[in-house]
């Protein structure tokens, strides 16, 4: 006598975290980077036009807190490995080809690494542009250490903050959103760990969600 039975497969861990990143997540990826990327690039454009080329020229949003005053930066963030501009781009392609495998491996199921990636993404589009002189700036007469005429390899910086009688170093949007995209990876990371086997479902599936 034969006896059918029915078995029931639910999803295992390793299907979950296996989930791919979908075209609709991906689109949503370009997007953000896309974004922070262009408005980077025209709020460096737009104040490089209205307070010309570096010179201490201030205009204050708030006096002696906030105001925008141009400047070039031929290192990273706060001035890090100034004039290293080849081996800033070969990094900056290096962490572009992080970004990417995370995204592959996280970004299908994480809102939350998707944006932090996206941000990142833009913030290292916006300066690497800078840093390769496709920005079109060139040094002018009268600069003892470069050639007037040469394309200047320098991130330009426009975002001045005072805190009381320290100058924060210049920066932009980019650096703003590097810096945030990092600060969600650690929210991501420290604050919302996934939940071990066999914890409550519901409480699983938001986490991964986030």
């Amino acid at each position: 006598m034969r006896t059918d039975s029915t078995e029931t497969n639910f999803p295992s861990e390793s299907s979950e975290a296996a989930r791919p990143l979908g075209w609709g997540r991906f689109f949503l990826f370009l997007l953000i980077a896309a974004l922070v990327t262009g408005v980077d690039l025209g709020t460096k454009r737009f104040f490089f036009d209205r307070l010309g080329f570096p010179s201490g020229n201030t205009e204050w949003v708030i006096r002696d807190v906030l105001g925008f005053q141009t400047s070039l930066n031929p290192g990273a963030l706060w001035g890090v490995g100034a004039r290293q501009t080849t081996l800033l781009s070969v990094i900056s392609f290096a962490a572009l080809a992080g970004v990417l495998f995370w995204l592959r491996a996280e970004g299908g199921k994480s809102l939350l690494v998707l944006v932090s990636l996206a941000l990142v993404t833009g913030g290292i589009l916006g300066n690497l542009w800078d840093r390769l002189a496709l920005h079109g700036i060139f040094w002018p007469p009268g600069y003892v250490d470069h050639i007037a005429g040469t394309p200047i390899y320098a991130v330009r910086d426009w975002i001045l903050v005072m805190i009381g009688s320290y100058h924060w170093p210049n920066f932009n949007i980019a650096d703003a959103a590097l810096v945030c995209g990092v600060a969600l990876m650690i929210l991501r990371v420290f604050l919302m760990p996934t939940p071990k086997h066999g914890a409550d479902s519901g409480k699983k599936e938001v986490t991964e969600q986030l």
